[in-house]
């Protein structure tokens, strides 16, 4: 009987040692290995932006609002609504992500795209119909880094205007930030809005 037990002790052992290198130290390093093949390293690490100087700005997959230090000279592109925002347009809450989870037919939700749609109207100094729809919905995390290119085209006026940038010199920015549909078929077109204020910034 101690020598059965003892059997099976050893086998056990030999089969967390065996376990522990496999999935432990082999399987991690050839899960770092593959994740840092070029083209591959920077979506590994967070696809973080960095300015000229190296350092690290932000990230590609997060899209923060700016909040402009005074409203009536406003030099930047604005993200999609955060539903986790106190007020319907921003600034959004980082700390939190998440939709609302408030359906289509919801009075509050109702109110609170009709709001947007009037403020980003007047913003932008166009009717409201003019205002595309993702300006107005919140996005699913609130940390939405893509918007239409509609809302970035309806957006180019008064960047240009505030900054002093050519309105062809924005066009430009906007169309560099732009991606297409993945594969050339699958979802819509977006303007990655961190990295068009970063270039927007840098232009300015």
């Amino acid at each position: 009987m101690i020598t059965t037990m003892w059997r099976q002790t050893a086998t056990g052992l030999r089969m967390i040692v065996a376990f522990t290198i496999l999935l432990g130290v082999l399987y991690p390093l050839a899960t770092f290995a593959v994740a840092h093949i070029p083209g591959l390293a920077a979506s590994a690490e967070g696809s973080v932006i960095t300015d000229a100087s190296g350092t690290a700005v932000g990230s590609s997959l997060i899209g923060i609002d700016p909040v402009p230090a005074d409203p009536a000279k406003d030099p930047y592109f604005h993200t999609r609504p955060s539903a986790s925002a106190k007020d319907v347009l921003g600034p959004t809450d980082t700390t939190t992500s998440g939709g609302s989870n408030k359906s289509g037919f919801n009075t509050d939700l109702l109110d609170a795209t009709n709001q947007r749609r009037d403020l980003i109207a007047a913003r932008e100094g166009v009717a409201p119909a003019a205002v595309p729809p993702d300006a107005v919905t919140a996005s699913a995390s609130g940390l939405d880094p893509d918007i239409s290119p509609a809302y970035a085209a309806l957006q180019v006026a008064r960047v240009a205007r505030v900054t002093g940038l050519p309105v062809a010199t924005v066009e430009k920015l906007v169309a560099d930030a732009s991606s297409g549909r993945m594969l050339g078929f699958l979802g819509e077109p977006t303007v990655n809005v961190t990295e068009l204020n970063l270039a927007v910034a840098a232009a300015a």
